[in-house]
């Protein structure tokens, strides 16, 4: 095997490039769009506004141990976030949110699978089983 090593800043480098593609596609792409409208409505920044106040206010009551008002806030606090889940541009861009973390999990999957992959063969393993080459011999010896 005479490969020439690769260095930490060179996979850095394509990392970077990855990236790059990475923010350029169409998921990405209507995430920021779908972001933006969010930003710029104001109904749903004061829904969002107003549940973080009833957040607080859970926090709160359940420190001066008052289960009851907390649990009343709680039910507020849950109704509020289903009216906001159901406005069309925040679903949307919830499901952006998912679609951008599948296409990330599904790069992450890539490079972990290529990497054991390529350790496999290049020690003379198996990848049918998965073992690396090079370990020591089992025979049909004692146990």
């Amino acid at each position: 095997m005479s490969q020439t090593l690769i260095t930490h800043k060179e996979i850095l480098e394509k990392a970077r490039e990855l990236a790059g593609m990475i923010a350029r596609t169409k998921e990405v792409d209507f995430y920021k769009r779908a972001e933006q409208q969010i930003k710029h409505n104001e109904r749903v920044q004061e829904m969002i506004e107003e549940l973080k106040k009833k957040q607080k206010q859970m926090v709160m009551f359940e420190s001066m141990n008052r289960m009851d008002l907390a649990k009343k806030v709680e039910q507020e606090y849950n109704q509020l976030h289903e009216e906001l889940d159901s406005i069309p541009i925040v679903a949307e861009f919830k499901q952006s949110q998912v679609d951008v973390n599948d296409l990330l999990q599904m790069v992450t999957n890539v490079i972990a699978n290529t990497v054991s992959e390529r350790i496999i063969l290049d020690t003379g393993g198996n990848p049918l089983t998965g073992e690396t080459g090079g370990g020591p011999k089992r025979t049909g010896g004692c146990r």
